[in-house]
C-alpha cells in the first residue's frame, strides 16, 4: 500500500521508519517531514492544520491510507477532511480528538465510563481557581483545558505559581495530586475493537532526578521490569475499552491511537490524561519492539477491521531513546546550530543504535536545529542496561553547539530501583 504520513518530529520519524521497513508498503510519503524522515520518505509541503491541503496531497498521491501523526491537526479536523474524500485515514474525528483537546471533555467522559481518574474542578474565573486550590492544597495539579504541545501542565508546591499558571489560562482542570510512578499504554483502536501496545516510561522533567520544567518529553524506555505482569490487562479493562465504549455509545466514537497517561498509586491505577496520538517520545521506543508489519494494524483500523488482526508480536529487547534538546528549551530555544556525529553514529553504532530526527532541517547539505527537542537518540539491548550504554554511546558522537539532555532516562529501572 501507498502511505502518507502527516508531521514532521521525532514521533513521525519513528512511524516512518516502521513503515518503511514493512514490505507491504510500496511508497512512503511524508508531510512536512524533517531532514531524517527524508532518508525513508519522499517529501512534501503541506498546511497540516488544513484538511483540504492534506485531502489534496492525498489524493494526487494517490495513496490508500493517511496516518495523522500530531494532535492539533487532528483537532483542527484533517481526519475528518481525509475521511470525507474517500481516503482511509488513521486518526480520530475533531469531535473524538477532544478527548485530548479538552481536559474538561476527557473528565466527563471518564465520569460517564467509570473510569478511575483523580478528582477535579473545571475553572474559568479566578474565584473558582482559588477555591479548587484550596480544596486540593499542595501539590498543587494545574491543567490548561486546551493543546500545550505537552507544556500546558504544572505540578508544584508553590500556590502563587500554581495560582498564576491558572490564571494564564483561558479554562482550567484543577485536580488532586496522583502519587506513585507514571506509566504510558497506548492502544490501538477501530472504535470498538482495542488493541493495546506495550508500556512505556517518559521522563517529562527538563534536568536530571526529575528536576525543572515540564517539557514535552526528555527521553523514555520500554518495557517496564518494575511493573505488574498483569498492568496492561487491568487497564484495558478498567480504562481503554470502557473509553471506546463510552465514546462509541456517545455518537463520537474513536478510531485511531489512544494514549492513557496513567498515575500507579497507593489506592490503584488512575488516569492523569488521555491523548488522541502517538505519544512523543513513548513511541521511539514501543516502535523499536514492535515485530508485527505495522501498516496492516492501522489500515484495520482505519477500515473498522481491527477484530480480524491477530495479536501482536514484541521483541523481548529492551529500548531506550534519549532527547537531545537545543539550548533554552523549553523556553524559546535556539535554531539553526549545524548537528555534526550524525554520519559516524549511522557508521559505528547501527544496526542496534540510531537517531530520530525531531526539529531539524536541511540546508546546504547541512542538517540544521529547527525547534526544541532536536533529536531522539533510540537504541536496543537485550536488557535496559545495554541499551542504555548504546543509547549514551550514541548521544555522545553527537555535537550541537549549547544542546542539553538528560543522563538519568532509565538509569532507575536498569539499576532495579
Amino acid at each position: 500500500m501507498k502511505v502518507l504520513v502527516i508531521g514532521g518530529g521525532a514521533r513521525e520519524h519513528a512511524l516512518c521508519r516502521s513503515l518503511s521497513l514493512d514490505p507491504d508498503v510500496t511508497a512512503l510519503h511524508c508531510a512536512p517531514g524533517n531532514a531524517g524522515i527524508a532518508e525513508v520518505a519522499e517529501l512534501h509541503p503541506v498546511d497540516a492544520l488544513d484538511g483540504a491541503d492534506v485531502a489534496r496531497l492525498a489524493a494526487e498521491l494517490g495513496v490508500d491510507l493517511v496516518v495523522v501523526g500530531p494532535e492539533a491537526p487532528l483537532v483542527a479536523g484533517v481526519a475528518d477532511a481525509v475521511r470525507a474524500a474517500g481516503v482511509a485515514v488513521f486518526g480520530p474525528s475533531a469531535e473524538a480528538a477532544q478527548l485530548e483537546g479538552s481536559k474538561a471533555f476527557a473528565k466527563d467522559v471518564m465520569a460517564g465510563a467509570g473510569v478511575p481518574t483523580a478528582r477535579s474542578y473545571v475553572c474559568t474565573t479566578p474565584e473558582e481557581v482559588d477555591e479548587a486550590l484550596d480544596a486540593f492544597g499542595a501539590p498543587y495539579v494545574v491543567k490548561d483545558d486546551g493543546l500545550a504541545a505537552g507544556k500546558g501542565v504544572v505540578v508544584t508546591s508553590d500556590l502563587a505559581a500554581a495560582r498564576a499558571h491558572a490564571l494564564a489560562c483561558e479554562r482550567v482542570v484543577i485536580e488532586e495530586y496522583l502519587d506513585g510512578p507514571e506509566v504510558s499504554l497506548f492502544a490501538i483502536t477501530d472504535g470498538t475493537t482495542v488493541l493495546p501496545l506495550q508500556p512505556a516510561q517518559d521522563f517529562k522533567r527538563a534536568l536530571d532526578g526529575d528536576e525543572g520544567p515540564n517539557t514535552g518529553g526528555m527521553g523514555a524506555y520500554s518495557p517496564l521490569p518494575w511493573a505488574d505482569p498483569k498492568l496492561v490487562d487491568e487497564v484495558m479493562e478498567t480504562v481503554l475499552q470502557p473509553t471506546v465504549d463510552e465514546l462509541r455509545r456517545r455518537g463520537t466514537p474513536f478510531s485511531g491511537l489512544l494514549y492513557a497517561g496513567l498515575a500507579i498509586t497507593s489506592r490503584g491505577v488512575r488516569v492523569i490524561e488521555f491523548n488522541a496520538r502517538f505519544g512523543d517520545p513513548e513511541t521511539q521506543v514501543v516502535l523499536a519492539r514492535l515485530k508485527t508489519p505495522l501498516a496492516g494494524v492501522l489500515m484495520n483500523a482505519a477500515r473498522g477491521t481491527l477484530d480480524a488482526e491477530a495479536p501482536l508480536n514484541w521483541r523481548s529487547d529492551a529500548a531506550v531513546t534519549v532527547v537531545i534538546a537545543s539550548h533554552n528549551y523549553p523556553d524559546t530555544p535556539r535554531t539553526g546550530d549545524p548537528i555534526e556525529g550524525l554520519p559516524e553514529v549511522a557508521a559505528e553504532d547501527a544496526p542496534h543504535a540510531y537517531v530520530l530526527h525531531a526539529g531539524t532541517r536541511s540546508e546546504g547539505g547541512q542538517v540544521l536545529s529547527a525547534g526544541g527537542r532536536v533529536l531522539s537518540v533510540t537504541a536496543t539491548g537485550s536488557d535496559l542496561a545495554q541499551a542504555r550504554d548504546r543509547a549514551y554511546k550514541a548521544v555522545g558522537r553527537i555535537r550541537l553547539d549549547g544542546s542539553q539532555h538528560r543522563t538519568d532516562i532509565a538509569l532507575k529501572a536498569a539499576e532495579g530501583r
